[in-house]
């Protein structure tokens, strides 16, 4: 395990990478509680409002990551104040991703549908880092021997693969599969290969003219759906909080004549 740490975070100077990290996920684990208390009323937490304006977590984060970049910028990798800076951005950088959605929309949709998406990415980038900071990666890693070498680019070769089917993935309207197709094999292939989704780019450009494709992806999105939509949502609920029931609005009756 020493041989390891030494060669794959020390030498490779990954220690401020493993910081922002662990700053990283405890940031949004500590945040998802916080919300999710002050949702349900409980415990000494309260939104920040002053003068009655809701001021959002993702401002003190994109605070957070100005600071902590240009201070690591302008430190030294192995000195405390690159440390230091290092996990600023990881605090901040947790906070920027929690309400990912919520830049995303320009709307606050925390506790929406809409805002199960910040969830996603920060379980993709966490995953990444992760990959990248574990050595499967040979960035910064030196004196690789030929079945290290070997196997590393195999590793490299396969999520440069992946990318690309995730990208088909997502093309046909398969999210979900093409995030967590970029790290875990198999993933994105079969999400690739598959019928797309209905409403889907893929589908509106190569299925107009094709009426069973068409009807054959339907039913099988509806099959999916049914047979995966409550273990999903148990599971994503679990992570970031139920989400708000959606309100229909109802349209004010026309006047008569």
């Amino acid at each position: 395990m020493g041989h390891w740490w030494y060669r794959n975070i020390v030498e490779p100077e990954k220690l401020p990478l493993l910081l922002a990290l662990l700053s990283f996920v405890t940031s949004f684990l500590v945040t998802r509680v916080i919300t999710r208390l002050i949702r349900a009323g409980r415990g000494p937490f309260k939104n920040i409002t002053p003068g009655g304006m809701h001021v959002h977590h993702v401002v003190p984060g994109v605070i957070l990551v100005i600071i902590g970049g240009f201070g690591a910028i302008g430190s030294g990798r192995h000195s405390f104040g690159g440390l230091a800076s290092a996990v600023i951005f990881g605090l901040g950088a947790g906070l920027v991703l929690d309400e990912f959605a919520l830049i995303l929309h320009l709307d606050d949709v925390y506790w929406s549908e809409q805002g199960r998406k910040s969830v996603e990415i920060v379980v993709l980038t966490a995953a990444l880092v992760a990959l990248v900071l574990g050595g499967f990666l040979p960035f910064g890693v030196n004196d690789l021997t030929t079945e290290e070498r070997q196997s590393r680019g195999l590793v490299v070769m396969n999520m440069a693969t992946n990318f690309f089917l995730a990208l088909i993935a997502l093309w046909k309207g398969k999210a979900r599969t093409a995030f967590f197709g970029t790290v875990i094999p198999f993933v994105a292939l079969i999400g690739a290969v598959r019928l797309a989704r209905p409403g889907s780019p893929y589908a509106k450009r190569f299925y107009a003219n094709r009426p069973r494709a068409r009807a054959k992806a339907g039913l099988r999105a509806f099959h999916h759906d049914r047979r995966w939509a409550i273990p999903r949502r148990r599971f994503e609920n679990f992570i970031g909080g139920t989400p708000d029931p959606a309100v229909a609005l109802e349209k004010p009756p026309a006047d008569k004549p």
